[in-house]
């Protein structure tokens, strides 16, 4: 039952993330719009392989982190939620604009997979919307295993979503469709993650006042 809310819990900030339009959207949009779907498909498997990276690697780190040090934990913790109620402001707050699908820095080479990788791993605040998502739920009992099969979703989340991105918006009138509704997925989504920051801050107590 804990273990199901742990995953609950991860995946109802990770998922609204997932689905907001970014650099690893436009990069597997940009792959199939000039290459096909196939394209598209081996450049979310790129997107999805580097997602797994920066999961395995915010886990680890808050695991090492919880672990050792209960002060810096809650810290963690604290600053996860603060993260997140700053970037759900951001979200609700910016104003509409248009989906630029040539924003993404390089060109979708001769290889999407490489591409889609490269894309996410030079995203520098993936790793910090990570670190956000899991300080929610993690503490030092969580096993081994949960958190192996938390980087498994993520992965396989990643893959199916991009997947149907792939499949869907090789046409440009579709992808003008979702570009017209983005603001407000990104309202809905900037909602959720104020909420979510907003009860992490409410349930956490400072590690030396629990002593």
């Amino acid at each position: 039952m804990e273990s199901a809310l742990l995953l609950i819990s991860v995946f109802a900030v990770f998922i609204p993330a997932l689905i907001l339009p970014g650099p690893d959207f436009v990069a597997v949009v940009r792959s199939s719009m000039s290459r096909g779907t196939a394209a598209g498909i081996r450049t979310t498997a790129g997107v999805s392989l580097g997602l797994g990276f920066y999961a395995t690697l915010s886990m680890l780190g808050l695991s090492a982190v919880l672990t050792q040090y209960q002060w810096l934990a809650w810290a963690v913790r604290i600053a996860g939620g603060l993260y997140l109620i700053y970037l759900g402001i951001r979200l609700i707050v910016t104003k509409a604009e248009q989906l630029e699908i040539g924003q993404t820095e390089g060109r979708a080479g001769t290889n999407p997979f490489l591409f889609g990788l490269g894309v996410t791993l030079t995203n520098p605040k993936a790793i910090v919307l990570f670190a956000s998502v899991f300080a929610t739920a993690m503490t030092a009992d969580t096993p081994g295993w949960l958190m192996a099969l938390m980087v498994g979703l993520v992965m396989a989340s990643a893959f199916a979503w991009y997947s149907f991105v792939s499949l869907c918006m090789s046409f440009a009138p579709v992808i003008r469709a979702f570009g017209g509704a983005r603001h407000w997925i990104e309202r809905v989504a900037g909602a959720c993650f104020v909420a979510i920051g907003g009860r992490i801050l409410a349930d956490s107590r400072s590690p030396l006042a629990a002593m």
